[in-house]
């Protein structure tokens, strides 16, 4: 057993349906869902709980709560231009994943390095946990709100508890930003997913072997009072 990161949060999030896709890839009217999270999504409810451009979440543990089963359904999305189209979205149907992840310092913004406060960010983290989160939870896409509890990871009886290991081969795992990279470019990363005992170990973004390069790309800026505010401030409004 590895000894938990320093900020280690964990919580469970759940929802009627999912839809866990590599977004490079969506083309044409057919969406349909990964049977697993992608680490990008998971990173995306993380940053809807809580979230500072001084840091970077890192998701560790996914534990998959319930057995998994699609449900497929004809869709109208919205077409430029006019006309009527129909949409096949292939969703995962009622899930639940226990999380645990934590945060580290965003080392390539060197400009808010007075805003590492680790004891505040993570006692707001905490906090957010337990109300729901900041913003609204999705998994996967907007279509499929889904809502955020505390918990401890482990507890409870998880469908897959008692399986050894099922492979579900190559996955997208996540995008790399030039504000978490230092490189002015957008890379897709995957990785070779596995459940061992209903659990998912994600490996860290850096240690993905497999990318693809998508497009140049620039950080986005931030400014203290403008559009950031300092842990500080955050405390104090609360």
């Amino acid at each position: 057993m590895h000894d938990k990161p320093k900020n280690s949060v964990s919580f469970k999030v759940y929802g009627r349906y999912a839809l866990f896709t590599d977004p490079v890839t969506k083309i044409g009217g057919e969406k349909c869902s990964y049977h697993l999270p992608t680490y990008e999504a998971i990173k995306g409810v993380l940053k809807s709980i809580y979230w500072k451009p001084s840091f970077i979440w890192y998701v560790d543990k996914v534990r998959v709560m319930k057995s998994l089963r699609t449900q497929t359904k004809g869709t109208k999305p919205l077409v430029w231009g006019g006309g009527n189209s129909l949409a096949i979205y292939t969703f995962l149907h009622d899930v639940e994943y226990q999380v645990e992840a934590h945060f580290e310092w965003n080392e390539h913004r060197p400009e808010l390095a007075n805003d590492h406060v680790d004891g505040k960010h993570f006692a707001i983290a905490k906090r957010s946990i337990e109300r729901g989160g900041r913003q609204d939870i999705f998994l996967g896409t907007r279509d499929c709100q889904a809502y955020v509890e505390a918990c401890e990871f482990g507890e409870g009886q998880g469908a897959y508890d008692d399986i050894d290991e099922l492979g579900f081969g190559l996955m997208f795992h996540g995008f790399d930003y030039p504000d978490e990279t230092g490189k002015n470019e957008l890379h897709s990363r995957f990785w070779n997913a596995t459940m061992t005992k209903g659990i998912l170990e994600f490996p860290r973004p850096e240690v993905c072997s497999v990318s693809r390069f998508v497009r140049s790309m620039l950080p986005k800026q931030f400014e203290e009072g403008d559009n950031f505010q300092s842990v500080a401030i955050e405390e104090k409004n609360l």
